[in-house]
């Protein structure tokens, strides 16, 4: 058992008594952090630093799944939710607080017509496949990322356990950056495809005039558009990638830095799609939770009042050119490589050059997470900017991976990694992206 973090595996070995896998979360869980070299328990956040329960600090870059887009603890929002609790947290009717944040969110977002409420993002994209059946009258989706643990989604991909295989086979992936593709698959199946979900952006750009080719395809085929924007809304801009790229969808999903973490989710869209949620059952007694919402109020508040998104960019570009430079400067570009939205980028490792691979990518990252850990950074290779982080703690994130590249550099090249890891190497994992 390691001393630095000892507290944290005396409580996953607790935690597992009671919890599959330790946690609520599957990106949270085990087998994301290589044992023996991973904090597991976070005890208190502030700004962009969390303590874990062995009292190591950590400058985060997880910021929880890019749920806190402020910083942890923000006091606008903690000033905003304090208030709201002592005037109660869920009623038997409606509060006002449900409308006002509908009436932020239309203020906000392209096509944010009408909303509604959900808690998580699952609940969001299921919500919005519901509303675009309901209208079309057909089963079949096209999915392009991400999108929850719902069985609509989930089973078409290789975490399907549970899922029936008649619900399975209503789902089709198609390959992002590709129009064609999308045109294809949806004439293959001519007029039986209700909906075309994707996030209109993770780790690849898209191609010139690509998002709206996809919008007049789906359109093209009787189907309605859906943006999951749940982590590039309140990030890329105010209004999401769709305000970034000029694409309007028909219907969009938001949750993660909507609240500053708070959970609450939100179903939006034009009002002749959203008022088939007056006949579609999408219903929570959670749903109007206002503590949540009063987190959401505040938030949105201040993404108008401050320049927060602009600090996003800045820091976030920082990042990029830093880390792109020193990528170059330690010569492992053959591992190793950059992407993302600068407020959303990608440290993207692969398995080593040559016939066969010496070293496989889950190795590679388990002694790229080992290191960053040791130095007090909280990665899984993402870099997820919030306000809270500022130009001290990018320069403090850049001279970390100035020492940790390097080792990888060694590692690979000199084929000393098994020397280096100080842990079993993590075992293929479920991908998200």
């Amino acid at each position: 058992m390691s001393d630095r973090y000892r507290q944290s595996e005396e409580l996953l070995e607790r935690a597992l008594r009671t919890i599959p896998l330790g946690s609520q979360t599957f990106s949270k869980s085990k087998t994301q952090y290589p044992h023996g070299v991973s904090p597991y328990f976070i005890e208190q956040g502030k700004g962009c630093r969390v303590r874990d329960v062995d009292g190591n600090e950590y400058l985060d870059f997880v910021m929880s799944l890019a749920a806190v887009t402020l910083g942890y603890s923000d006091p606008d929002v903690t000033t905003a939710v304090s208030a709201q609790l002592d005037k109660g947290i869920i009623f038997s009717l409606p509060h006002r607080l449900e409308m006002e944040v509908a009436e932020k969110l239309r203020e906000c977002v392209p096509c944010a017509e009408m909303t509604r409420f959900g808690k998580n993002g699952s609940d969001a994209t299921a919500g919005a496949i519901r509303v675009a059946r309901a209208h079309t009258g057909r089963d079949h989706v096209a999915v392009c990322g991400y999108h929850g643990w719902q069985d609509w989604y989930i089973g078409s991909t290789a975490r399907n356990k549970g899922v029936p295989k008649a619900v399975s086979s209503l789902t089709h992936n198609f390959p992002y950056n590709d129009a064609e593709a999308l045109d294809r698959l949806l004439a293959s199946r001519k007029d039986e495809f209700a909906a075309v979900i994707l996030e209109p952006m993770n780790v690849a750009e898209p191609l010139l005039g690509y998002l709206a080719a996809v919008r007049d395809i789906t359109h093209k085929h009787g189907a309605l558009l859906i943006f999951d924007e749940t982590i590039t809304g309140f990030r890329y801009e105010l209004g999401g990638a769709q305000q970034r790229f000029g694409v309007t969808p028909d219907l969009a999903t938001f949750g993660k830095g909507m609240a500053n973490g708070y959970p609450v989710s939100a179903v939006c869209g034009k009002a002749e799609y959203m008022r088939m949620m007056e006949e579609v059952f999408f219903s929570f007694t959670f749903g109007g939770e206002l503590l949540s919402l009063a987190a959401a109020k505040a938030t949105m508040e201040k993404l108008q009042r401050e320049p927060v998104i602009e600090t996003l960019k800045s820091r976030g570009a920082r990042i990029k050119a830093g880390l792109a430079e020193r990528i170059a400067k330690y010569g492992i570009g053959e591992f190793a490589s950059l992407a993302g939205d600068a407020t959303w980028s990608f440290f993207m490792l692969k398995d080593s050059p040559g016939t066969p691979h010496r070293y496989s990518v889950w190795q590679i990252k388990t002694l790229f997470l080992q290191e960053m850990f040791a130095r007090g950074v909280i990665t899984l290779g993402t870099h997820n900017i919030s306000y809270a982080h500022t130009e001290a703690d990018i320069d403090r994130l850049l001279a970390v991976y100035d020492e940790v590249l390097p080792i990888l550099h060694d590692a690979v090249v000199n084929e000393r990694l098994e020397k280096l890891l100080r842990c079993a190497p993590l075992e293929p994992l479920f991908k998200i992206r």
